[in-house]
């Protein structure tokens, strides 16, 4: 049939049972995604406006409050139209789109924190050399590095899905798209495809992650030389944040990516929940780790209340 060449929709994901629930669904994700819109629009406010903070590490905060703003926004509105209005349907070339903006912002967020993790590496292993390698400029460059390497190594996903031919079920198993899960409804050979795209995300995703624990190796090498403890948990604490969004970025994706290869017989629940969570976890969970680590952004959240309440 020459229309499975042309696919017209895909068909999101619905939790069978729950259909009668998904008002108040909706009402739980809205109240996330507000959530992580304000704590990522009030850290880019905060570090716009403290002097103290225009520093690299503070400017790729803004990076990943950009990127998690983005990422949410280029899935959650949709989502909730879904709960809201019943409106399953995706047309073939907003999944595309939306394929390519999630892997594409995942890869840019994984570059900032090899980047983060980089600068949390100099600061204490080279303090003296810390302000001359990380300038302003460097930063920039960074961020430009790391939108360049996101698109070139995930905009090749999208193209590959377009030429292949969909079967009669066009159903997701998710209420957004993602690479695997339209791959995986294709009627034809997708191993160029799935080679492609594990390829990108061990080459980016993969790579990312080995660095940045080479550079906590080498930062707790230079941690453990310090003479005192005391001085050791100080140095050590700054990067406690650092580590819990990474962490929050990682776990959800190693997840998502193990429910996907391995989970395909488990509930459809899992798979639609590990989703969201990949979404919105790390959008909601940065603002929170940074605010409660960082005390200019604590004094100026306060600032703000008082100002406010008064």
């Amino acid at each position: 049939n020459s229309s499975d060449l042309s696919p017209s929709a895909f068909i999101l994901a619905s939790i069978p049972g729950l259909e009668a629930a998904h008002f108040w669904m909706a009402i739980l994700l809205c109240s996330v995604y507000i959530l992580a819109v304000t704590g990522n629009c009030a850290v880019l406010f905060i570090v716009k406006m403290e002097p103290s903070l225009h520093a690299p590490m503070y400017f790729f905060l803004c990076m990943l409050a950009a990127i998690d703003l983005a990422l949410s926004t280029s899935t959650v509105p949709r989502v909730l139209s879904f709960y809201w209005f019943n409106t399953r349907e995706i047309s073939f070339s907003a999944c595309l789109v939306q394929m390519f903006l999630i892997h594409t912002l995942s890869a840019i967020e994984s570059t900032v924190l090899l980047a983060m993790a980089v600068d949390r590496y100099v600061a204490i292993c080279h303090p003296l050399r810390h302000a001359a390698i990380l300038t302003n400029a460097a930063t920039v460059k960074i961020g430009l590095v790391a939108m360049a390497r996101g698109v070139l190594f995930f905009l090749p996903l999208p193209l590959l899905l377009l030429p292949l031919p969909f079967c009669s079920s066009r159903v997701l198993s998710h209420s957004f798209c993602l690479h695997q899960d339209v791959m995986n409804l294709a009627c034809a050979n997708t191993t160029p495809s799935m080679v492609y795209g594990l390829t990108a995300i061990l080459l980016v995703m993969g790579l990312d992650a080995i660095l940045i624990c080479l550079s906590y190796i080498l930062i707790l090498k230079a941690v453990l030389r310090l003479a005192s403890w005391k001085e050791r948990l100080k140095v050590f604490s700054t990067c406690v944040a650092h580590i819990c969004v990474v962490l929050a970025f990682y776990v959800p994706l190693i997840g998502l990516s193990v429910v996907h290869r391995f989970g395909k017989d488990l509930a459809p629940l899992v798979h639609i929940v590990m989703g969201n969570v990949y979404i919105l976890v790390p959008s909601v969970l940065n603002p929170i780790i940074y605010g409660v680590r960082t005390k200019q952004i604590q004094r100026r959240i306060l600032n703000l209340i008082h100002i406010h309440h008064d």
